[in-house]
This record gives C-alpha cells, sequence and structure tokens, in this order.
C-alpha cells in the first residue's frame, strides 16, 4: 500500500509505492495533494498491470534513445549507417534534452513543420520520423525496458510523397561537366548502373572489373543484404579508368572509388551537388533522382523488368513501378506511335474505299460494254 508524504523543508509532495517489495520515491513536483494522489494512483495501477519499469524509465531522454539506435545500427553494419547518424543529429537538435516519456504527438507535428519550412520532401521526414519511432521500439525491447510506452509517430503516406524526379541524357551530360571529378564519377555510376549513393560511396576498386565490364556490389553492403552486379557500359568503364589510372598514380593506396584527394567520402554530396545543379537549371534534382532515371532507361532500352530488377536491387514489383516513371519525352513518342498508327490505318482505309470504287467503276465500264 502507497502513502503520499511532504517531508520537512520541502515545499512538494512525495509519493511511496511498492513493486515486489521494493519501495519507490517519487517527486509529485506539485505543492497540491490532489495531484500526488493521481501519481500515486498510476503508479499503482502500472505495478498492477506490470506496466511499471522503475523510475529510470522517466529519467531516459530521447538522447538516450537515439544512442542506443546508433549502438544497433553499428553492430549490425547497417549500409545506411551514414544517413542514421545523419537524422539522428537532427532528431538531437531537436528533441535530445525532451525525457522520453513526455514526448507528444504535437511535438512530432512540430518537428514534421519545421522541416518542411526548411524545404525537406515528406519522404525524408518520414526517414527521419522512422529512426525516432525504431529507437522507442529498442527501448521497449531493452531489458529493463527504457520506456513504458512506444507514442504515435505518424508517417505521411509513401503513395502521397513519392518524388517524380528524373534525369534526361542532355541534363545529365551538363550537370557531369560541372561537378567536381570525383562527383562526376559518382554520378555516371549513378546514372548508368542506379545505384544509391551509400552504395557508391562504399565501392573500392577491387569491385571494379574492368575485364568483365561489371561492378560488384558485396552481400551486406546493400539495403537488402543480398549482393549483385551491375553492367559497365563503355562510357561508364571511359569514365572509371580515366580516374582509376589518376587515383593509382597519385594515391596508389587508397582503395576507395569515390574520394577526395585520397579520403573516402561518408557523407552525401550537399553542398557541390546542390551548386552544380543549380548551375544547369536543375535545382532540387536529388541524386536519388538518377536511381529513377537508370530504371526508366533501363525499362526504354527494352531490359526485361527481372533483368532491371536485378541491376537496381529491388525486390518486389510494386516498388519498382514506383521509379518507372514517364516523362513528357515518352508521352511525346507515344503521341507519335499513335500518330503513325492512326495515319496508317487511314491511309489503308482509304487505299481500300479507292479500290473498291476503282472496282465498282471497272464492273460498270463492263456492263455499259456487254450492252
Amino acid at each position: 500500500m502507497g502513502c503520499i508524504f511532504k517531508p520537512k523543508g520541502t515545499k512538494y509532495f512525495y509519493v511511496k509505492y511498492y513493486r515486489n517489495g521494493k519501495p519507490y520515491i517519487e517527486s509529485s513536483k506539485s505543492v497540491i495533494k490532489a495531484d500526488a494522489k493521481r501519481i500515486l494512483a498510476l503508479r499503482e495501477g502500472q505495478i498492477q498491470e506490470g506496466r511499471f519499469h522503475g523510475l529510470k524509465v522517466l529519467k531516459t531522454s530521447i538522447s538516450d534513445l537515439l544512442k542506443l539506435i546508433i549502438r544497433k545500427s553499428e553492430e549490425d553494419k547497417l549500409p545506411s549507417l551514414t544517413d542514421r547518424r545523419h537524422y539522428v543529429k537532427l532528431l538531437e537538435e531537436h528533441f535530445g534534452a525532451t525525457k522520453a516519456a513526455n514526448l507528444a504527438t504535437a511535438q512530432v507535428m512540430d518537428y514534421r513543420k519545421k522541416r518542411r519550412e526548411q524545404g525537406v520532401s515528406d519522404q525524408t521526414i518520414n526517414r527521419e520520423l522512422g529512426v525516432l519511432r525504431r529507437a522507442y521500439n529498442l527501448a521497449m525491447e531493452h531489458d529493463p525496458p527504457l520506456v513504458q510506452r512506444v507514442p504515435k509517430i505518424s508517417l505521411t503516406s509513401e503513395k502521397e510523397c513519392i518524388r517524380k524526379g528524373f534525369i534526361e541524357d542532355e541534363e545529365f551530360r551538363a550537370l557531369r561537366g560541372v561537378l567536381p571529378e570525383h562527383l562526376k564519377v559518382a554520378l555516371t555510376i549513378g546514372y548508368y548502373t542506379g545505384m544509391r549513393s551509400g552504395e557508391i560511396l562504399g565501392l573500392q576498386w577491387r569491385q571494379v572489373d574492368f575485364k568483365q565490364n561489371s561492378l560488384r556490389l558485396d552481400p551486406g553492403t546493400t539495403k537488402n543484404k543480398e549482393g549483385r552486379v551491375a553492367p559497365m557500359i563503355s562510357e561508364m568503364r571511359d569514365v572509371l579508368e580515366r580516374w582509376w589510372m589518376e587515383s593509382m598514380t597519385k594515391y596508389p593506396d587508397c582503395p576507395w572509388v569515390i574520394h577526395r584527394n585520397s579520403e573516402r567520402i561518408t557523407r552525401h554530396f550537399g553542398k557541390a551537388w546542390k551548386t552544380a545543379c543549380k548551375k544547369v537549371g536543375l535545382e532540387g534534382l536529388l541524386f536519388h533522382d538518377l536511381r529513377r532515371s537508370a530504371i526508366r532507361n533501363l525499362i526504354r532500352a527494352g531490359v526485361p523488368q527481372s533483368i532491371a530488377m536485378a541491376i537496381s536491387g529491388h525486390k518486389t514489383d510494386s516498388v519498382f513501378r514506383r521509379y518507372d516513371i514517364v516523362s513528357e519525352l515518352d508521352i511525346a513518342e507515344a503521341g507519335n506511335k499513335l500518330s503513325q498508327y492512326l495515319n496508317s490505318r487511314r491511309a489503308m482505309e482509304e487505299a481500300m474505299v479507292k479500290k473498291q470504287l476503282k472496282l465498282a467503276s471497272e464492273s460498270r465500264s463492263g456492263l455499259s460494254d456487254g450492252v
């Protein structure tokens, strides 16, 4: 049975309760006794239902939970670890000192609003809030649990925030002309293979097979953890060979394909990418848009969907179809094909009508001669 008391020399009421014979003392942080009664009733109810895991859960901050998810991601050697660290940094800046037990839906909505005002897409915000939700789930699975509940962290429907960005061949060449050398290589690989930026940044020269004209991604380094092979077309081979010769001449011990003065690049391209895109009128273009472009080009080229999916690393038809984007050029080509078809049909019909009229005329002429 718990009790309420007010220690000498303090202004707040305290509550005392027991779980498995162990006493717990907690400040109500209120001078009103009724508030202490509500806390006591809440704790005794949680203890009875098996939902009380000690007072540590009340002291755990969101920053503590985010450290937990980074540690777990490092243990699992996730290829998306760089992205997660970036998301965690953003979340800590906004929520870090907040007690995990106190997170409210309104605070999550404020975060989404703030990021939208900064020009961030709903899809990216989903990834960030997904990390926060995962952190809470890990805290619940912890022994003992670090939180008593997982708050509602709503994500925008993926169907509502699917990007439609892509790049045409002329735009690709214009962009490549203004990028730094190491990013020209990354752009070329992304445009022709559809590899994700993290996969490209993790590429080493041992994975570039000039004999077989292919790039090989090791198992465990891709999003679905499976290895895969991407073709190296002649133009991409020329770019990679020149970069390899320059790299080996200056930095023979550097194993990374994408590097800046032999230093591996672990973060996405940021300022240099945005500056180059702005120069050629492609503001807002994401590196991930190259993935959509590569997939669309594979389909345009007549590559069977199963092979295109093997190259891009997609596991399901539904997700793959999101990337097979129709552009104005595709629509114009469809219009031309339809126009050609209709013109051909009309020409055939006109030819048949002329033939019928000719036969009818010859028939009447023959009748006249007979008379």
